[in-house]
């Protein structure tokens, strides 16, 4: 493993290995070659998954792309991109040629992925429009959703081997996309959120992030007061720190998920931006992280 350990927020403690308030492992940095990944041992557990989160780290694109951009619309050469999939997709053992992509507009759109979309986004054009969320229950066909601050949300159902992976920002976050996306799974798949995992990726921190009055008047809106009054605290100049990371566990656990169930990788883009993309800490010269996940 090489020498680069993650910002861990919570404990102020420096680590290639981050937990949970409960103190259980929630989540890892590995290494393939120079190709730095995240997993999860809740996921890591599950013989029938594969998933990963990417890093800036061992691609190949350069200056503030360098160097693992997954991104095909931040001016990086495509043939820089292409072989970065190439190489986080050995690195967490799925094909590139069977990627899905997203389309995200900060929207709780969900699609369900089929058969007919296999490749659609890295091997064939990206057909997908407006969607935020993939929730899909065949085999071997990799979900891909992006990053560079907002919420990754993984869900496993356990019973039926049906899988969701969401993109969720504070827009999506208010509007509550974790609970679309395990209601879509309970329409399409009949999962019962009692038999889901679900997985809160690395994002921007309470900490990192600053709001104006009207987003965090969203959220006041949105959640009964004593939830509301532990995501935001008030600053001067009416500005909010918002914790995203406690809605989305929030929005988990409407959706019934339950609370044991729900993993947070308490890993920080912002505070960890040698290692991610971070679109705060960059002021936008960045590129774009990637978050996968598959069943066999």
């Amino acid at each position: 493993m090489k020498d680069i350990q993650l910002k861990y927020k919570d404990k102020n403690q420096v680590s290639d290995i981050t937990y949970n308030a409960e103190g259980q492992k929630a989540g890892e940095l590995h290494f393939d070659g120079d190709v730095g990944y995240i997993v999860y041992p809740v996921l890591e557990k599950l013989p029938y998954i594969k998933h990963g989160f990417s890093t800036r780290l061992g691609g190949v694109s350069k200056e503030h792309l360098t160097s693992m951009n997954l991104s095909f619309s931040r001016g990086d050469e495509e043939e820089n991109v292409r072989e970065n999939y190439r190489r986080i997709c050995r690195a967490i053992h799925i094909d590139p040629s069977d990627l899905v992509f997203s389309d995200q507009v900060h929207d709780t759109k969900i699609h369900v992925v089929t058969e007919k979309d296999r490749g659609k986004g890295y091997r064939y054009p990206r057909e997908l429009e407006g969607i935020d969320g993939l929730i899909t229950e065949c085999p071997n066909i990799p979900l891909v959703t992006y990053y560079a601050d907002c919420v990754p949300l993984y869900f496993v159902d356990t019973k039926n081997k049906a899988i969701g992976l969401s993109h969720s920002g504070w827009k999506g976050t208010v509007n509550k996309m974790a609970v679309h996306t395990v209601r879509a799974m309970n329409e399409e798949f009949g999962t019962n959120p009692e038999d889901v995992i679900a997985v809160i990726g690395p994002s921007i921190c309470r900490d990192c992030y600053e709001i104006s009055e009207d987003v965090a008047m969203e959220f006041v809106k949105a959640y009964p007061k004593e939830i509301a009054d532990t995501l935001l605290e008030k600053k001067t100049g009416g500005k909010y720190q918002l914790d995203l990371w406690l809605a989305n566990q929030a929005n988990c656990v409407e959706a019934g998920i339950p609370s044991e169930n729900i993993t947070n990788s308490n890993i920080c883009t912002c505070c960890n931006h040698e290692v991610f993309f971070s679109h705060r800490a960059s002021k936008g010269m960045r590129g774009n992280l990637a978050a996968f996940l598959s069943i066999e």
